[in-house]
């Protein structure tokens, strides 16, 4: 059986009611500018819940863009998936974003960036990231 990989996780931006709804159409311009699942890159446009144009009233003060996807054993390939994440999220505005990698191998690794200032603004290259590695299961006897 192939090795399966299971990549999910959020991006955070601060709610549209207490800013700026650009911030929403960029967020939501720089998700439509990745290629369909069907040409196979790393990166896609299903895998992520864009967000509307219309003014949420769901919101209460943090917009959140979640997404997920399996891959067959894309940590042998994980800089080039974190390269094409880190490009995504230097044309959004956020205030952090988490990427969980469950593995089969080498358990669950989770990655965190954080602006450097009170949010990620497009272009301006201020992200921090953080890794946590854990593993669970059990020994068996």
């Amino acid at each position: 059986m192939d090795q399966e990989s299971i990549v999910y996780g959020c991006i955070k931006d601060g709610s549209p009611l207490l800013g700026n709804a650009e911030r929403i159409r960029i967020n939501r311009e720089a998700m439509l500018s990745l290629p369909h699942a069907d040409e196979w890159p790393f990166l896609s446009q299903e895998m992520f819940s864009i967000p509307q144009i219309e003014m949420p009233t769901s919101s209460y003060q943090t917009e959140v863009m979640h997404f997920g996807a399996s891959y067959k054993a894309v940590e042998y390939e994980w800089d080039q998936w974190i390269a094409q994440f880190e490009s995504l999220l230097s044309k959004m505005y956020w205030v952090s974003a988490t990427v969980h990698l469950e593995t089969e191998l080498s358990g669950t690794h989770t990655f965190t960036w954080e602006s450097q200032s009170s949010y990620h603004k497009p272009g301006s290259g201020d992200m921090r990231v953080r890794c946590e590695w854990s593993h669970e299961g059990s020994l068996s006897f």
